[in-house]
């Protein structure tokens, strides 16, 4: 039987050099002002097999804490424990300003990413990518600051967060530097991508897919991760989680993990974005690895999700 297998190996970001894991961590919720626990964390990523870090400048205020937050604390590892910066593939994004909200004009661009780089402590971050779009830049302006910096050293390789595929076509067409990277929400909870053109836009240009939230923000893992809020199992939630429990099951693994696969299964090489920070389950979702998938197990987790058959 023809059945989809996972490689944990490391592979090119889109068209670029840069070599990433399968599995990225995510760092929305990485806070707190305990930089050994915070090293902890990230090390259980590394043991993990996972080098594809992903944080962003608006990540501190979600979590009580100041804008920059997020890259602050990682910058403390770095300083307490500099060989991990070797290990480690960087990206960050930036474009959305506290109070505007997003702001991608060329000297708010720059701003970001200097910014960035001070807090984090380094002076190269492989990723950068627009966060949100800002309707109010122009993409030509965009594009040349993005290559500028490029330019300077100061970021790797370009990508989008959030965006649609006219938004990022556009982005693309005036960019001299390779558009690398898109990073939609996807899981078998948010399944717009596989329909709206975002994934064979993405296969068709030969640009890497991150995946945000491919735990249904929370509800296929270890809960919702927004603090006090309770967490609500609607009949299509406890559809996908039954699905997905039972394929795990057979290979030994929990709902998470099967999600995972069933995010890195698809032909566009997804990348899902592991948000724990919880060391044990980020070291489970290396469990991801050990799923296959039939065409008709497959597919049977989309159908749970839709609630109907496909045509």
């Amino acid at each position: 039987m023809n059945e989809i297998t996972l490689s944990p190996n490391p592979r090119p970001l889109g068209k670029s050099e840069i070599m990433v894991s399968p599995l990225a961590w995510g760092m929305w919720r990485f806070a707190g002002d305990d930089v050994k626990a915070a090293q902890a964390k990230c090390e259980a990523a590394l043991a993990a097999g996972i080098t594809f870090f992903d944080t962003a400048d608006i990540y501190g205020p979600d979590n009580d804490e100041a804008f920059g937050a997020s890259e602050a604390l990682l910058g403390r590892v770095f300083a307490a424990a500099p060989h991990l910066k070797d290990r480690i593939v960087l990206a960050s994004k930036g474009g959305i300003r506290m109070g505007v909200p997003y702001d991608s004009s060329p000297a708010y661009l720059r701003e970001a990413v200097e910014a960035s780089l001070t807090r984090l402590g380094v002076d190269h971050i492989a990723l950068w990518q627009i966060h949100r779009p800002d309707m109010l830049a122009h993409p030509a302006q965009t594009a040349a600051m993005l290559d500028t910096l490029v330019a300077e050293g100061k970021i790797g390789a370009i990508g989008v967060s959030n965006h649609t595929v006219a938004q990022s076509s556009a982005l693309k067409k005036h960019l001299k530097s390779p558009l690398v990277s898109t990073q939609p929400e996807f899981s078998p909870l948010a399944t717009a991508p596989l329909f709206d053109g975002t994934f064979d836009w993405a296969m068709k240009h030969g640009l890497s897919v991150m995946a945000w939230s491919p735990l249904g923000q929370g509800r296929l893992g270890d809960g919702d991760p927004r603090p006090g809020r309770r967490q609500v199992e609607d009949p299509r939630t406890l559809r996908v989680k039954a699905a997905l429990a039972a394929h795990g099951a057979s290979f030994g693994v929990g709902i998470a993990a099967a999600a995972y696969a069933w995010a890195m299964a698809h032909p566009a090489g997804i990348i899902p974005i592991i948000g724990s920070q919880n060391p044990a389950r980020i070291a489970e979702a290396a469990d991801a690895f050990k799923v296959t998938f039939t065409r008709a197990q497959w597919y049977a987790i989309l159908v749970a999700s839709l609630g109907e058959n496909l045509p």
